[in-house]
């Protein structure tokens, strides 16, 4: 790849590889070779000031965001937030054919903008739906299919928390890259919805309504979950009308969450504080540990001019950025398979910057090309965390699972292609609303 690169220069990325096979956990597999570079091969910066600029990079105000959001998803679970949209859900369309499935995709619709989570969003469709829709005889492996499948919506519209990281690792605008995931979610929703209709006819599942909901139900059902269906809509119209950065927006979403829960819906106990809170506090933990690492990754890959030369292989392979879309979406779709989507973007981003900016390819379009292929692997063996969440919850074998998600694989690579491919459709928001 270049004269200057040796075998010491790739010694701590082979190291990283290892540690992943053997499971250690990703912010130490990212630690451990990091230091180790530091300490005893690269001369051009002092350990302890690599770790003093890693400190520096996470005083963030994008990184900031991530706390408020994982709160979001937690307050939600607690505050009746979630139950009364389902309702809603049900109203908007329990009368067509496999109606409790198109209520769960409309649900992930409705919350996606709240949880920001797909594993949170899986887990707590299992816990509403599966039950629900087994009672009403539809078959248990599709149960588990369409509930962990509709899950990779909340990841595509925001705030999804890993549109977040990404943010931080590619240093693009949080409202636009934002912006950018509401249509290729929309029609994630509606490929769904047409999977859904095409085998409920064929497998006979029913409706939950026997007729439309009449627009003075709609209406009611509306007013009913109101202050649920408020906050994403009200999210974006402060973004867009300047009132609030999506940072303080994830503050502001917080407190409303909790003064809907506790005054409001009256479901949110003073009991419930102490469990959000650390379940809140943990997930950020977890999530800032792996980014502080994977700054520290990056300062070694910089150093070494190991993206500079990766750079150099992609484009001597092809200078066609159609074909070089193509052969990052299978590494996508290989990488997201084995490792969970936010390590991924650390990893692979700093490699793939060079590149894209050569071709001419949008950053923020790229942004959701990325977040939608990796969160793809979350549903593929061996290590998708969605597909294990609804395998366990559901009580389904991984092959049935996988049999009856095979309609929805086709979907999503249908809406991938067109991700990939139709530019214009995930730029028109960010070009109308923030040029």
């Amino acid at each position: 790849m270049g004269p200057s690169l040796t075998f010491m220069s790739y010694l701590p990325m082979i190291m990283m590889i290892v540690l992943f096979v053997l499971k250690v956990p990703i912010a130490f597999s990212l630690f451990i070779p990091s230091i180790f570079y530091f300490a005893f091969i690269g001369r051009a910066m002092p350990a302890d000031l690599a770790l003093q600029r890693v400190v520096i990079d996470t005083q963030s105000f994008t990184l900031l965001a991530i706390p408020f959001f994982i709160m979001i998803g937690v307050v939600m679970n607690h505050s009746g937030i979630s139950k009364r949209l389902m309702v809603f859900a049900d109203l908007l369309v329990g009368h067509m054919r496999g109606g409790m499935a198109q209520a769960n995709v409309m649900l992930t619709v409705l919350t996606s903008g709240i949880s920001g989570s797909s594993n949170a969003d899986t887990a707590m469709n299992c816990k509403i739906f599966v039950p629900e829709m087994t009672k009403r005889g539809y078959d248990r492996p599709f149960c588990a299919a369409i509930t962990a499948s509709s899950s990779l919506i909340t990841s595509i519209i925001p705030p999804g928390i890993v549109l977040l990281i990404y943010c931080a690792i590619a240093r693009v605008s949080v409202g636009r890259l934002f912006l950018a995931g509401y249509i290729p979610g929309a029609l994630l929703a509606v490929t769904f919805m047409v999977t859904v209709a095409i085998l409920a006819r064929k497998r006979g599942y029913g409706k939950t309504r026997e007729v439309r909901a009449s627009a003075n139900e709609v209406f009611k059902g509306a007013i009913h979950a109101f202050f649920a269906l408020f906050m994403p809509i009200g999210f974006l119209m402060g973004i867009r009308l300047g009132v609030f950065t999506p940072t303080e927006g994830g503050a502001i979403a917080v407190v409303y969450c909790f003064i809907i829960g506790a005054f409001v819906y009256r479901e949110l106990k003073l009991r419930h504080v102490v469990p959000i809170l650390r379940e809140a506090l943990g997930s950020t933990a977890e999530v800032v540990f792996i980014v502080i690492g994977a700054n520290l990754f990056g300062y070694y890959l910089t150093l070494e001019g190991i993206p500079r030369a990766i750079s150099g292989v992609i484009l001597n392979f092809t200078d066609n950025r159609y074909v070089f879309l193509l052969a990052v979406n299978i590494l996508l779709l290989f990488m997201g398979a084995f490792i969970e989507a936010a390590p991924s973007i650390i990893i692979l981003m700093p490699l793939l910057f060079e590149p894209l900016q050569y071709l001419g390819i949008d950053l923020v379009h790229f942004g959701i090309i990325m977040v939608l292929n990796l969160q793809m692997g979350g549903l593929t063996p061996p290590f998708g965390s969605m597909m294990f969440i609804s395998c366990q919850m559901s009580k389904v074998s991984m092959d049935r699972f996988l049999r009856a998600n095979i309609p929805f694989y086709a979907a999503m690579l249908v809406v991938l292609m067109i991700v990939t491919y139709v530019p214009f459709l995930v730029m028109f928001l960010p070009n109308l609303i923030m040029p």
